[in-house]
């Protein structure tokens, strides 16, 4: 069992205190972990504060060449970085690799930003009073950016916070997810090897409340970047003042299904959708809407597929679905489902636990009240109700407090024209699942999804400023 240190300025420090942590699946104790306190915190915060001028003034290349250097680290370990994410997060091994491959991307993707950061002239002639002068825009770092993370991609979501922070030349404290700290420490540990200069990259562990306050409230810190749930990212924009956002936060993603589909070629893509890492992704398929014809037989195909799903220790290859991050989530997931079936609601498949995972379940007419189909669910539970048209499944997609992604399966060309324009998400997917993203694509919602996009080309925008220089050229 390894104890672990804080990552500030380049070094490994000590920490005052240190708490256990655990293993979401068996329970067992794998690690000691730092729980910075506020003096630790600010030496992080002013480490990062000093750094930022060398990376400010360090050349786009360079950047990039960090960047691509990390992307191979992570290459070379490959396997050592999915462990790590099976022990601590209880992911899955195969969907655990799937998404160390997806982080080496965004590093990579990183690393070409890096490059392509550019302003622009502004004639400034077209205007009267505007001749003889020469204007043009450029885009500069931010300085120190305060970034929280949450547990259910500890690598790649980190990725899209720390990725383009150092491609646009400003420095990092991260506090990532209190289950998922030893990813953060493999990143610091990379991060060395692959040429960051100390203090442009530390990693403070312990309480969120201690860590994000400071994080929120120093003026040193620029730009505060979160995913996370609603309430605590309302929390921060409101005590933020001036200070940067962007939040990602929650869902109940939807996809509809018209009556013209093939159900045969979408089952397999709506289970991934909705079970993967055990539902707890931000953009899992929470709620199908399907049209009356196909209501039946999509619902025996999925229920179908969806009991051949494998349950079991994340370190097995086989293994599909594995725990819920805490026993709590467990809990509190059975108190939805018997909430949904108080209100009506039939458990076609799962339903039950065992141990610490939530089997996958599907619940059918549910009614719209219920917390599985109003609030996000973040567990392996999807919900199948039958609608009567595609506007109606519309009206049910948009009955939301949500907005990230939602998708729709249709073979008619003016249905989905008419879906991408009134349903009122951040994204809207044409014959695929909501659950689908890709890491250079613009990726943020609206409504209490948050506010702010991600993508790396677009964080680049939101942690640069614009400045305006202007040329007087006459006499």
């Amino acid at each position: 069992m390894k104890k672990y240190h804080l990552f500030i300025n380049g070094e490994w420090t000590e920490a005052k205190q240190y708490i256990p942590l655990f293993s979401p699946y068996s329970r067992e104790k794998i690690a000691e972990i730092p729980s910075a306190t506020v003096e630790e915190v600010n030496s992080a915060i002013e480490s990062a504060y000093k750094a930022r001028t060398i990376m400010s003034e360090m050349p786009s290349h360079q950047r990039s060449a960090i960047l691509e250097n990390l992307a191979g680290l992570f290459e070379a370990n490959f396997d050592q970085a999915a462990e790590i994410l099976s022990l601590e997060a209880a992911k899955p091994l195969n969907t655990a690799k799937g998404e160390v491959a997806r982080t080496i991307q965004t590093y990579k993707f990183a690393a070409e930003e890096a490059k392509r950061i550019s302003g622009e002239t502004i004639p400034l002639d077209a205007a009267p009073g505007g001749e003889g002068r020469l204007a043009y825009t450029v885009k500069e770092p931010l300085g120190v950016i305060g970034a929280i993370t949450p547990f259910n991609f500890p690598m790649n979501l980190v990725a899209h916070k720390v990725g383009p922070a150092i491609a646009a030349g400003n420095t990092v404290v991260l506090k990532p997810a209190g289950q998922t700290p030893i990813s953060a420490y493999f990143l610091a540990e990379l991060m060395q090897k692959a040429g960051l200069p100390p203090g442009a990259f530390n990693v403070v562990t312990g309480s969120g409340a201690v860590i994000g306050e400071k994080l929120i409230s120093d003026e040193r810190v620029k730009k505060i970047t979160f995913t996370g749930s609603p309430e605590v990212g309302i929390g921060i924009r409101n005590k933020a003042g001036l200070k940067h956002v962007t939040l990602e936060l929650g869902s109940n993603a939807a996809l509809i299904v018209d009556n013209n589909v093939d159900i045969d070629k979408i089952i397999k893509r709506c289970v991934e959708g909705a079970f993967s890492y055990q539902g707890q992704v931000c953009i899992s398929l929470q709620r199908i809407y399907v049209h009356k014809d196909s209501y039946t037989n999509f619902v025996e195909k999925f229920v179908k597929a969806t009991q051949q799903l494998k349950a079991g220790d994340p370190l097995n290859p086989d293994t599909d679905v594995s725990a819920l991050i805490n026993p709590k989530e467990v809990e509190r997931t059975l108190e939805w489902i018997s909430e949904a079936k108080q209100n009506g609601a039939i458990v076609a498949a799962g339903g039950a636990s065992e141990g610490n995972i939530l089997l996958p379940t599907v619940l059918l007419g549910v009614d719209p009240a219920s917390k599985v189909s109003c609030q996000e669910v973040f567990a392996p539970i999807v919900l199948i109700n039958k609608v009567n048209s595609i506007e109606e499944a519309i009206d049910f997609v948009n009955d939301s407090r949500y907005g990230l992604q939602a998708g729709i399966y249709t073979d008619n060309i003016h249905t989905a024209l008419q879906a991408s324009k009134r349903m009122h998400v951040g994204g809207v997917l044409i014959n695929d699942i909501p659950t689908f993203r890709v890491d250079h694509m613009p990726y943020g919602g609206v409504k209490e999804s948050g506010i702010g996009r991600e993508g790396i080309k677009y964080a680049i925008q939101e942690m640069t400023e614009l400045k305006l220089v202007i040329f007087n050229n006459n006499d």
